[in-house]
């Protein structure tokens, strides 16, 4: 359940979540996740980047990792500005704005198609045109035939996968060095030392209730539901595009290291053991020691969540009303609603005869009042 996003509930419970937990972000989690952000950026930044590849020396994905020792030097923070007098200009000069010597050749259709036929075509490395490379070029097998790839291959073979082990220092070093940073992070997501952002609290709730109705007794299926509503479908959407709620601008290698430690959080929600080994990928390698722990974080949020008091409606719909006074002025509403209307106009009836069937959207009336929202809309003919 709660897995894919092929139904409007799905996607309404993403949208619904984030808007609740937007407060949450600003106040608690927001921080820690911003400082790893920059902590990733600055970490990266400190040692040369391949400008075609993103790959780089120091970053925690080895698909990233820049394999090969290149020269490089810290520009440090100064950079001086020139100014004239840089580039000889005295005081009193005359300067004169003299126009481009440019060839215009495309006088007339003919003329253009021409210059097209004439113009090679180098995008194509493998027709022998231009490929592009910064501080290390890519693997040449792809410009031999065929018939030789193979042999290279086989040849490599020991070569490439001794190179992660000669470099898995490397990102043991910078594993060390975001450890705090990823773990303020999670600490801050999982806790339960302050309130439990009350979206949370009243969702876990419903589907606690969910599986005692329909008599679902195995804890591992609560467990997986409660995944898939919030650290799967929400955290794990903003671990990997902060861009999301910061105004920052992310890049590939950067990118790559956040992917590995959303990577880490989505093993440690799950319930199932991960039986690493010699052959699994170095970047599973890198937390598996932190997994348990984190694991143990996670069963203990959930139950923290289960024992404290239940929201009641009236608690939710008072937060809820408070989140549209607060933010009524940055959203359109009516847009919104409009969407919606779309949907529940395409499923009407069924939409109707459920909430008939349902107790709870019996006592709230919800039926009666959706027919009352059709009439007003497009005067549906209703048993009013």
């Amino acid at each position: 359940m709660l897995r894919r996003t092929e139904s409007v509930v799905e996607k309404l419970l993403t949208n619904w979540m984030s808007i609740c937990l937007y407060t949450f972000l600003r106040e608690s989690a927001g921080e820690s996740f911003y400082m790893l952000f920059r902590a990733i950026k600055h970490q990266v930044d400190k040692g040369p980047v391949d400008a075609v590849t993103g790959k780089a020396k120091y970053t925690l994905n080895d698909n990233r990792l820049l394999r090969e020792d290149v020269e490089y030097r810290t520009l440090g923070s100064w950079k001086r500005l020139n100014t004239l007098q840089h580039y000889k200009v005295p005081d009193g000069a005359t300067v004169a704005l003299v126009p481009r010597n440019v060839k215009h050749h495309l006088h007339d259709s003919h003329d253009y198609m021409l210059e097209r036929v004439k113009t090679p075509m180098l995008d194509d490395g493998e027709e022998g045109g231009v490929r592009l490379w910064h501080l290390v070029k890519a693997s040449e097998d792809s410009e031999l035939p065929k018939h030789r790839r193979g042999s290279l291959r086989e040849r490599g073979g020991e070569r490439a996968k001794a190179i992660p082990e000669i470099y898995l220092t490397r990102l043991l070093s910078m594993k060390g060095t975001l450890q705090k940073f990823v773990d303020d992070l999670f600490t801050a997501i999982l806790s339960t030392s302050r309130p439990v952002p009350l979206a949370v609290k009243y969702f876990f709730d419903l589907l606690d209730e969910q599986a005692l109705q329909h008599n679902i007794n195995d804890p591992e299926t609560i467990h997986i539901w409660k995944t898939n509503s919030l650290p799967l479908r929400f955290w794990i959407n903003i671990l990997k595009n902060p861009q999301f709620i910061f105004d920052v601008q992310t890049s590939d290698h950067v990118d790559a290291v956040l992917s590995v430690i959303a990577q880490t959080f989505m093993d440690s929600c799950t319930i199932a053991d991960h039986k690493l080994g010699r052959d699994s990928p170095i970047n599973k390698l890198l937390y598996a020691r932190d997994i348990p722990r984190y694991k143990q974080m996670v069963e203990r949020y959930y139950a923290d969540i289960r024992q404290t008091i239940s929201a009641s409606d009236q608690e939710m719909n008072s937060a809820l009303a408070e989140l549209s006074r607060n933010y009524a002025a940055e959203v359109n509403c009516l847009v919104a609603l409009n969407e919606l209307y779309k949907y529940i106009n395409k499923y009407y009836d069924q939409i109707i005869t459920a909430l008939e069937d349902d107790s709870t959207a019996q006592k709230m009336q919800l039926g009666y009042r959706l027919q009352q929202i059709a009439a007003a809309v497009e005067n549906k003919v209703t048993d009013l």
